[in-house]
């Protein structure tokens, strides 16, 4: 009876998964095109104007010493809703996700820097209004003098970034795809503040970046970095519209067109030190406003499901590293400080809590991010880009140790105390008794709460996009940013939904094998 109830769990089992990938599938079916009907909203009776921005990127949108959002595109923004009439919101947004912001309708345009140049096909935009250029920051006393001297070096970039796509995009230059493939390595960070942290550590030779953003941080840094002569790519910002939304984007032109008539335009370049940016206006700058939608050959979901997860595998396998080093350090490492928290020693104890409160009541990126640039800041020590890893692999290894040493020291006080006399009699040894007796019931009884922390790591390893180590959620964060679909996200969903379904299956086939008196 007991094998025939096993067998009827498993089914109940499968069926639950096979439910779920099929919810899966049909939510990314349903998320994974665009909307036909953008902009068709009455326009008439709009009341808020909400733009999206990233809030790391000055000096067009950051926050400022007083917690205000502020900037060059956001006071175009205000000026252009006071002139309509609406109320202006501030919505900043993760850059990698401004795609899915745009799309659901959470903000109504994206406007910040945005570059128009190799995403003419994917919004519906306005007249370029500044021309923008991409340059390479690197330390003051860098041998680095022009761009031929960054081969063989690490260089940085924001995801999903205009100087990314001058690297790596479909209309680079052949210069610049040659000289990313003399790079040691072409890194992405979320923003520049982690850009220059790890410049400033010697983590990366070099960062490459928007001229006006880079002009406003060297300024802020001081002497400590540089800019090379030589551009790496030029182009032009816009204000990017949800594909077919050309009612919206049409006040709002006819908004800065006004504002450029009559000086507006121009005071509020000149106190964002951008007056020798700004091209709204001059001819040629129209070229994306003109152009219609255009829809290239539409793949079948199955096509773009395989392609997403071709592009996801090398991030899988990353995920997957984490996880397994992770675990082979991080519990016997628990075990070593259980057995220090449990000493008869009361130093050893009070080293083993703080150790155990420090891991526990601070937040897992902060840790990764002390690991990663502490020996710099703390020590002087400039870091490698190979240093990356083992940072990712110590600071989640020493986080899990400390709750696997809790958990460890629940299971061992609740051995009786019965069978250490009973051991001692027998003649056992301390060790023989812990090693014999102790260990093997402790590991029955804490493979539950284990199973949790397990689960709970495959989860936690998107975590490792705080040093810039690209694994499965971040790279599915960066593929969905260039397809401008949600899809990648849901693929990344089912990737950790299948490996923990897979842990789950693991631990509980551990734990029916300890259950020794059933």
């Amino acid at each position: 009876m007991k094998q025939m109830k096993l067998h009827k769990s498993h089914w109940h089992r499968m069926l639950l998964f096979v439910l779920s990938l099929s919810l899966i599938a049909g939510l990314v079916t349903a998320c994974g095109g665009k909307s036909k009907n953008a902009g068709s909203a009455d326009e008439e009776n709009r009341t808020t104007f909400t733009v999206g921005f990233d809030a790391e990127f000055p000096p067009y949108g950051y926050k400022d010493e007083s917690g205000e959002y502020v900037g060059f595109d956001l006071d175009l923004a205000a000026e252009v809703s006071k002139r309509n009439g609406w109320k202006f919101v501030k919505q900043p947004v993760d850059w990698d996700s401004k795609d899915m912001e745009l799309n659901s309708g959470t903000i109504d345009c994206i406007w910040n820097g945005f570059t128009i140049n190799g995403r003419k096909k994917e919004y519906t935009w306005s007249t370029a209004y500044i021309d923008n250029s991409q340059v390479v920051i690197v330390g003051s006393s860098s041998d680095i003098k022009e761009l031929s001297d960054l081969s063989g070096k690490v260089v940085v970039v924001q995801a999903d970034s205009s100087a990314l796509a001058a690297f790596t995009g479909e209309d680079a230059s052949k210069e610049n795809k040659e000289l990313c493939g003399k790079f040691a390595d072409l890194q992405q960070v979320s923003d520049y503040e982690n850009a220059f942290m790890n410049l400033e550590a010697g983590a990366v030779d070099a960062i490459c970046m928007d001229i006006g953003v880079a002009n406003y941080q060297i300024k802020q840094r001081g002497d400590a970095f540089r800019m090379l002569s030589e551009r790496v790519s030029s182009e032009q910002y816009g204000i990017g519209f949800k594909l077919g939304n050309t009612a919206l984007r049409d006040k709002v032109q006819e908004s800065l067109n006004d504002m450029l008539a009559d000086g507006t335009f121009a005071s509020i370049a000149e106190k964002w030190e951008l007056t020798d940016c700004i091209c709204l206006g001059e001819e040629g700058t129209d070229a994306a406003y003109l152009q219609e939608a255009q829809k290239g050959s539409e793949e079948s979901f199955f096509e773009k499901f395989v392609d997403i997860v071709k592009r996801l595998s090398g991030g899988m396998l990353a995920s997957l590293l984490i996880f397994v080093l992770t675990l082979v350090f991080s519990m016997p490492l628990g075990l070593l400080v259980c057995m220090v928290r449990m000493s008869k020693s009361v130093i050893l104890q009070w080293i083993a809590k703080i150790y155990i409160s420090i891991m526990r009541g601070t937040p897992l990126m902060l840790q990764l991010l002390v690991v990663f640039f502490g020996p710099y800041y703390v020590f002087g020590t400039s870091v490698s880009a190979k240093y990356r890893f083992y940072a990712v692999i110590i600071g989640f290894s020493l986080n899990y140790a400390a709750y696997f040493a809790e958990i460890y020291r629940s299971g061992i006080e609740g051995i009786a105390v019965g069978q250490y006399e009973a051991a001692s009699v027998l003649g056992y040894s301390r060790i023989q008794t812990f090693w014999k007796i102790v260990f093997p019931q402790m590991v029955k009884r804490v493979i539950p709460p284990v199973t949790n922390e397990v689960i709970t790591l495959v989860k936690d390893t998107s975590l490792a996009f705080a040093l810039a180590y690209t694994e499965m959620f971040t790279m599915a964060k960066q593929v969905a940013a260039a397809e401008a679909s949600i899809m990648p996200l849901f693929i990344a969903g089912l990737f950790y939904y299948i490996f923990n379904f897979v842990v789950a299956m693991v631990m509980e086939m551990i734990e029916k094998r300890m259950q020794y008196y059933r």
